[in-house]
């Protein structure tokens, strides 16, 4: 399994957007740098996080519910969430767990902006 804080990383895209660049397995594993990566994409300032999945690897009941957990604390903090980069399986499973109601999932990170920016 390839080392998940590594390959989670953050990108500020101005005073309220980050970008969280996911290019490793979502697993228990990746508990604490997600977890992480949020913070820090909070602590800049974040009102608006956009994850995103082009990289990645794979994704397990585990990692949907690091997903729950990641989505009960943008909630909490009154952020949105947003994600791009879902491969199809990826985002039928999001449909099957309805996390796309509460996740909105955009083909593009330049779509996924546009929707972030009007946080």
């Amino acid at each position: 399994m390839s080392q998940p804080n590594a390959s989670i990383q953050v990108r500020p895209i101005n005073d309220s957007v980050s970008v969280i660049d996911i290019e490793c397995e979502i697993t228990s594993a990746a508990e604490g740098p997600l977890m992480d990566a949020y913070t820090r994409a909070t602590d800049a300032g974040a009102r608006a996080i956009i994850l995103n999945f082009s990289g990645l690897e794979y994704m397990n009941s585990s990692g949907i519910g690091l997903l729950v957990t990641l989505l009960i604390r943008v909630n909490r903090q009154k952020q949105k969430l947003l994600a791009v980069g879902l491969q199809d399986h990826y985002r039928h499973i999001f449909e099957l767990t309805r996390l796309n109601e509460a996740i909105q999932i955009f083909d593009t990170e330049a779509e996924a902006l546009v929707e972030a920016s009007a946080v």
